[in-house]
C-alpha cells in the first residue's frame, strides 16, 4: 500500500493526513500501432504521477494521486475502433467535479499529469481557475519534462521510440515483439504552414497512418526508456514540491 496512491488507502488512512497537492494522472484509450496496447498513454501518465508523489513524500511533502481517467480526446480516431472520445466540453465538467471534491477536501493544489497529446487542459484550467480562485491549477505533459530529442535519435510522436522504450521499461509484458509493429510512417499535410507548425487542423488519424503509429517504433530500447522516464520524474517531483510548497499565488513569482 503507497499513501500516496488515493485508491490503494482507506478511509482512516486518508482522514488522518493533510494531503498539500493531488495529482490527477489523465490518459486516453486509443490504438498504439500493432505493439503497443490501447492503455499505453493511461499507464504512463499513472506511473509518472506515483513516481513523482513518492518522490515528493519521501521529501516530506504530502500529495495524493487520484484514480486515473483513460478518455481522452480521439476526435480524429472516430474510424479506428474502440479508440474511446471524451469531447474536451465533457473534460471541462468532469474536471470541473473533480475540483469542487478536491476543494472540499481543503486540496488547493492540483496538477494534470497529462499522457495523451490530444488532451488540452490549458483553457479549461483557465475557466475553473475563475471559477475556483483559490485553487492553483497546473498541467503538464509528462514528456515533455526533458528533451526526448536528448534520448532517442527518433522519438516520435505516437508508438514511436520514445511512449515503446518507456512502455518497455516499466510494463514489458504488455509490449509485443517489435517485429510485428509497422513502421509508423506518416502522411504530411501538404500547406507549409502546417509543416512548419505555426498553422493547425486536426489530424484525421485514418489518413495520417496505416498502422496507427506516427514514429518508427524499431530503435525503442528498455534501458533508454528507463533513463527517460527517471529523468523525467525527478524533473517532476521537483516541480511538484515547488507547486505545492506555494502557500499562495503570488509565491509562484519571483
Amino acid at each position: 500500500m503507497h499513501p500516496y496512491v488515493l485508491e490503494e488507502n482507506n478511509w482512516k488512512d486518508v482522514s488522518g493526513r493533510v494531503y498539500r497537492l493531488a495529482l490527477l494522472p489523465w490518459g486516453s484509450t486509443e490504438a498504439h500501432n500493432f505493439h503497443l496496447p490501447y492503455g499505453t498513454d493511461t499507464f504512463l501518465a499513472k506511473y509518472v504521477a506515483e513516481e513523482a508523489a513518492k518522490y515528493a513524500w519521501e521529501r516530506n511533502v504530502q500529495s495524493v494521486v487520484l484514480p486515473a481517467l483513460a478518455y481522452g480526446v480521439n476526435l480524429g480516431q472516430m474510424e479506428v475502433p474502440l479508440c474511446m472520445n471524451m469531447h474536451p466540453s465533457t473534460q471541462k465538467v468532469v474536471l470541473d467535479n473533480i475540483v469542487e471534491v478536491l476543494v472540499s477536501a481543503g486540496i488547493t493544489r492540483l496538477i494534470v499529469v497529462n499522457g495523451h497529446g490530444g488532451n488540452q487542459f490549458q483553457p479549461i484550467i483557465r475557466e475553473l481557475s475563475v471559477k475556483y480562485p483559490h485553487m492553483l491549477m497546473a498541467t503538464i505533459n509528462w514528456w515533455s519534462a526533458v528533451n526526448g530529442a536528448a534520448y532517442f535519435d527518433d522519438p516520435g510522436d505516437h508508438a514511436g521510440a520514445l511512449e515503446t522504450s518507456a512502455m518497455q521499461a516499466v510494463r514489458p509484458d504488455w509490449v509485443l515483439p517489435l517485429e510485428l509493429a509497422g513502421d509508423g510512417a506518416e502522411r504530411l499535410l501538404k500547406a507549409q504552414g502546417f509543416r512548419e507548425r505555426w498553422a493547425w487542423t486536426p489530424r484525421r488519424w485514418i489518413l495520417v497512418t496505416q498502422d496507427t503509429g506516427v514514429g518508427n517504433p524499431f530503435g525503442a530500447k528498455a534501458e533508454q526508456g528507463e533513463k527517460f522516464l527517471r529523468d523525467c520524474m525527478d524533473k517532476i517531483g521537483d516541480f511538484v514540491i515547488e507547486f505545492a510548497r506555494a502557500d499562495k499565488e503570488e509565491d509562484l513569482y519571483e
